[in-house]
Order: C-alpha cells, then sequence, then structure tokens
C-alpha cells in the first residue's frame, strides 16, 4: 500500500467511523467536495498537509491521531 492509499484508506475509513459520507465531511471541513473526491479516486496523487489538516479539523482530530493508525505504521519505504 502506498501512502496516498494510506490517506484514502484513513479517510474512508473515519466517515465509516462517523456514519458520515464523503460529501457530508467535505462540507464539515470547508473544502470542496470534488478535492476529496479527487483524493478518493486518485486524480489528486499528493494531497497536501494543508488540506489534511483540514479534514482532520472536519473530523475535529489532530493530524498525530489522523496518522495514527495501523495503515501508516505498516507502510513500505517509497524510495529505493
Amino acid at each position: 500500500m502506498t501512502t496516498r492509499e494510506a490517506v484514502v484508506q484513513r479517510i474512508i475509513e473515519l466517515c465509516d467511523e462517523r456514519g458520515i459520507t464523503i460529501n457530508a465531511i467535505a462540507n464539515i471541513s470547508a473544502i470542496p467536495p470534488s478535492t476529496i473526491k479527487n483524493i478518493i479516486y486518485g486524480v489528486s496523487k499528493n494531497p497536501g498537509v494543508v488540506t489534511i489538516k483540514m479534514i482532520c479539523d472536519g473530523f475535529d482530530i489532530s493530524l498525530a491521531e489522523f496518522f495514527d493508525s495501523e495503515l501508516f505504521n505498516e507502510l513500505e519505504q517509497e524510495i529505493q
């Protein structure tokens, strides 16, 4: 799994935990729904930390809480 895929899975996981849709988190986070959909569907290959922070704010969690997941702990090094 790549870092981008882990970010996508974490967003989906957090939405599922809270019972909200991708559109709902976009609205709560004050991010255009197209931005989050671009992240989810792989159009955006490298979502910026500011965007991820805004998503975290929408979930009412810190960046540390967002990345405190086995999804990120198990990532392999992406540079060879």
